[in-house]
């Protein structure tokens, strides 16, 4: 059976998007892959991630390690401090419509991407569901249609996010991180919307870790490859849509060689959901991963349905 590989773009910031996306768009065109893109709509308030210095182990030494600032620009390293948060979706309406065109997945990936990052698990139900909301009347408008799949912004999700999705009628989300599809339980509580969760290390976190090169990292998601499961990895507009676009672009002729097969995670999970009784169930818990800062929502041990 031939190696699967779903790649999922996380946009999280004006300048991915603007200038990320159509990057991405080339490169992937070129390799005949078809990906699954979440964009955040809403502002980009991505210079209030300072504030994770206090609140955060680890996250000035990610900085630091993969360079930050200088990844980011300075323009976006201020939006929401010293300059005002442009609104993302708003700054070009005809990315999302030209991504379903060329085949892509397009799928959401929060409001305001800075506050769920931080803020989720304190936030009330009401607020929440504003998030979300206000997600899906941007891509509504941009789109015409509503959007039906979601990715949390720092894979930080919560029984609140996730009961809210299903309220939503959305079809999957791809919200934590762990080994293979799944619905998420919280306490006693089964979750009705499909998780597919990303299975492979992202470059942000490996980068500069213990050493590790671009090149480096290339070579062990295609290690991971040999295992015979489906792989999910999740790439940003902003660094492999950035300086990080050629390495990328081998990272996919790696694959064409090696007779990768590529899906969309749609595609996957209307595939899952024609036996759902089939699918397992498992708790969400909050872990660190190694060359992340905080802690985001994984997938633990299997368990039996209440």
């Amino acid at each position: 059976m031939a190696p699967r590989l779903a790649i999922k773009v996380d946009v999280d910031t004006l300048e991915g998007f603007c200038k990320g996306v159509p990057a991405l768009m080339e490169v992937l065109e070129a390799h005949a892959v078809k990906a699954s893109f979440f964009l955040a709509l809403g502002p980009d308030n991505s210079g209030r991630a300072i504030f994770r210095i206090f609140r955060q182990r680890g996250f000035l030494e990610k900085m630091w390690r993969t360079r930050g600032p200088a990844l980011y620009g300075f323009k976006t390293m201020c939006y929401g401090t010293l300059l005002p948060g442009p609104k993302i979706g708003a700054a070009a309406p005809h990315l999302a419509p030209q991504l379903a065109a060329a085949g892509h997945e397009v799928g959401l990936h929060g409001y305001d991407h800075v506050r769920w990052h931080d803020h989720l698990c304190h936030l009330p139900w009401e607020k929440v569901a504003q998030e979300i909301d206000r997600a899906q009347e941007t891509y509504t408008a941009l789109m015409g249609k509503p959007a039906y799949s979601f990715a949390a912004p720092g894979w930080q999700c919560s029984w609140s996010s996730r009961t809210i999705l299903a309220a939503r009628n959305f079809l999957y989300a791809s919200d934590t991180r762990g080994a293979a599809p799944y619905f998420p339980v919280f306490g006693d509580t089964v979750t009705k919307v499909l998780e597919i969760p990303t299975t492979l290390p992202t470059l942000d976190e490996l980068l500069g870790f213990h050493s590790c090169r671009p090149q480096d990292f290339t070579s062990l998601v295609l290690s991971r490859l040999e295992g015979g499961l489906p792989q999910v990895l999740t790439i940003h507009a902003e660094m492999e849509g950035g300086p990080f676009l050629g390495e990328f672009a081998r990272l996919l002729s790696c694959c064409r060689e090696r007779r990768v097969e590529f899906f969309r995670l749609e595609d996957w999970a209307r595939e899952l959901l024609r036996e759902p009784a089939g699918l397992p169930v498992a708790q969400v818990n909050l872990q660190r991963l190694p060359g992340r800062a905080g802690r985001v929502s994984c997938q633990g041990p299997q368990g039996a349905r209440p």
